[in-house]
């Protein structure tokens, strides 16, 4: 028997969004092609900054 494993799907869908949002937002502000390949690989990471900035505003 093979058991089926489930995951997070509201929370891919969310992250998801986010980085579109994210992508969308920093490619607009970009002044030129270099600046909107790095405003996508900001889109990919923010997360990391989100919660970095939380810990830190908790002071964890």
């Amino acid at each position: 028997m093979a058991r089926e494993m489930r995951s997070g799907g509201a929370a891919n869908a969310v992250y998801g969004l986010g980085l579109i949002g994210a992508a969308i937002y920093f490619i607009s502000q970009a002044a030129g092609f270099w600046a909107g390949v790095l405003g996508f690989l900001k889109a990919i990471v923010w997360p990391v900054f989100l919660v970095y900035e939380l810990l830190k505003y908790m002071k964890v």
